[in-house]
């Protein structure tokens, strides 16, 4: 049997990768006047041989928007394959060199709360191993420019879900995100740090190198929807939402602001048909916040129970998640 692209990573065999999986990343890895095959739309009909094979003959098995936006560029791709391959190779040396690993669309254990939404990404790296454990999960995220209050209750929430065998995903951010994670590592639990750039290159921001090495010695994971060596920008961080949203059962956001990227989250969640749940502090001083409550995309919580109650009653699979969405852009920020 041939090993699984997270298999032949781990033990230093990218040579031994499945054609499958080397199609489907060199299908990422098309460019057409820097414009690229919607990423999500490959994910959702390229996840099977039969799904890659229709695509490398300039077939997309989807009737959408985004799919009518994206076979000019297959087809005009297609014949460049060769170059694109050779780019998978180098981004795939990269990720060997950083001992990460890749889990895809095509394999078993790509994450299953993340396989439910339509714009789930075709690929991730991983530093750290995956985990069924993350079945059941929450996303616990909040501003950068927290309150000392905001931090204590982060760290709270946190303890209190992993100690209910609740994993807890945040982006590795400063501020509501830190919090989530060292809360999670002190009390012995299992975090997630979702980044926003490639899997191989320098931790963003760098105040917290020491603590990502920390999630993955300490039995965590970090995860990367992006190649390797991709570094970070304005549009990879509302792309990084999607899959902290994706990954997890519900997002709780401690303390954000209008214009604070966890409000996108909470957006996203609830798009995803994802538990949204919004601290009682958070819907008394920020309007957004009220609104959300207000037209039942949210509900209120001011204790760990009223999150755990709603936790374990939430539907097995996204109600809201149905449509296949596009890839977030710059002009959607």
């Amino acid at each position: 049997m041939a090993p699984s692209v997270s298999d032949a990573l781990q033990s230093g065999l990218p040579g031994e990768l499945p054609q499958t999986h080397r199609d489907l990343l060199a299908l990422c890895a098309l460019r057409v006047n820097d414009k690229s095959v919607d990423w999500s739309l490959l994910a959702r009909t390229c996840d099977s041989p039969a799904g890659i094979a229709a695509t490398l003959e300039g077939n997309i098995r989807e009737q959408s928007e985004t799919a009518r936006d994206s076979l000019p560029i297959l087809r005009t791709g297609l014949p460049h394959l060769a170059e694109a391959r050779a780019r998978v190779a180098v981004e795939l040396e990269a990720a060997e060199l950083a001992g990460a690993r890749i889990v895809t669309v095509l394999d078993a254990g790509y994450p299953a709360n993340l396989r439910l939404v339509p714009d789930r990404p075709p690929f991730l790296f991983h530093l750290g191993d995956l985990s069924d454990a993350d079945r059941r999960s929450v996303a616990v995220v909040g501003t950068r420019g927290a309150s000392e209050d905001g931090i204590s209750r982060a760290m709270r929430m946190s303890k209190g879900l992993v100690a209910a065998d609740v994993a807890v995903y945040s982006g590795l951010a400063l501020g509501i995100d830190s919090a989530a994670h060292v809360a999670a590592l002190n009390a012995g639990g299992r975090t997630v740090a979702v980044l926003g750039h490639g899997i191989a290159s320098k931790v963003y921001p760098a105040a917290n190198e020491g603590l990502a090495k920390r999630i993955v010695h300490e039995g965590g994971a970090l995860f990367s929807q992006f190649w390797p060596l991709s570094n970070p920008a304005r549009w990879t961080f509302p792309r990084r939402n999607v899959v902290t949203s994706g990954s997890a059962l519900g997002s709780i956001v401690i303390e954000a602001s209008r214009t604070s990227g966890a409000k996108m989250q909470a957006r996203i969640a609830y798009e995803h048909g994802k538990r949204v749940f919004l601290l009682r502090s958070l819907v008394a001083q920020e309007s957004w916040a009220a609104k959300m409550v207000a037209v039942g995309r949210a509900v209120e919580v001011a204790t760990l129970e009223d999150v755990l109650e709603r936790l374990d009653t939430a539907p097995a699979s996204p109600t809201r998640a149905k449509e296949p969405y596009h890839q977030l852009s710059i002009a959607d920020l």
